[in-house]
């Protein structure tokens, strides 16, 4: 469901230089096509906040709430969180890998599971410090809860304390897109479409992840920060056109 780096690059260039607008260099392309990505990619809660204020009895609801959550779920992931002493502070730290042993950069908390079973209530801070005083609110294993403050989690009972005791289902940001190249005898930059990693850098490639349906909207975007103002109809119509005739060519 990846959008290709190279199609997107291709698209944006070709614009460019019809419009006689300049051109990006690949590093450049790369730092725009991260922020436009991460900026879709956030709009997507800012939408979903929007839709809560909606009436439910509105006949369109159901489906725009379900685009969205089509285009988060792919950010969905789980895993364990570690537990850190620090001082005279104990508490429980969001992942760094994901269970599949992926690199993930932690944005927004959802379920968190005592032994993978058992969900942590989560409350605020004036319940998180009162909960002790009674023993009907008293946390238990059976009825564990945490404060979530600053990416950290203090969990009750107190007696949670070892690796592998706290999932977590979290939404991860979207990895960095990046347009990796060789560099041909003439100088020219070649699209290399190896995977990316740190040891074969700038060569490796990482396509964008948002959902396919925010293509032309990701160009146009890219178009936007490289100074292009789209002012006229027939620019956005010939993103558009180029989008569809690099969609065709790679089912070909």
């Amino acid at each position: 469901m990846a959008i290709n780096v190279n199609t997107v690059y291709q698209t944006v260039l070709l614009i460019l230089n019809k419009e006689q607008r300049g051109y990006i260099t690949p590093s450049e392309f790369n730092s725009l096509g991260t922020q436009v990505q991460l900026e879709i990619f956030e709009k997507y809660f800012e939408d979903i906040n929007q839709q809560i204020r909606v009436p439910q009895t509105d006949t369109d609801y159901a489906d725009r709430v379900e685009n969205l959550d089509e285009k988060i779920a792919i950010f969905k992931t789980f895993g364990n969180a570690s537990y850190v002493t620090s001082g005279n502070l104990s508490y429980w730290v969001t992942p760094e890998t994901d269970s599949y042993g992926n690199t993930v950069e932690f944005y927004r908390l959802g379920t968190v599971l005592y032994n993978n079973e058992t969900e942590v209530q989560r409350v605020d801070r004036q319940e998180f410090y009162q909960t002790d005083k009674s023993l009907l609110t008293k946390p238990s294993t059976t009825f564990p809860v945490y404060l979530y403050e600053n990416n950290k989690l203090f969990v009750k009972p107190t007696t949670i304390i070892n690796d592998g005791e706290i999932q977590l289902d979290y939404i991860r940001k979207p990895n960095n897109p990046i347009w990796g190249f060789d560099v041909g005898t003439l100088g020219q930059y070649i699209y290399n479409n190896a995977i990316f990693s740190p040891t074969n850098a700038p060569t490796g490639s990482v396509d964008f992840e948002l959902h396919q349906s925010e293509q032309a909207n990701l160009i146009l975007q890219i178009l936007k920060y490289a100074g292009v103002i789209i002012r006229d109809p027939q620019i956005v119509q010939d993103a558009a056109q180029q989008v569809a005739i690099n969609e065709q060519n790679e089912k070909i």
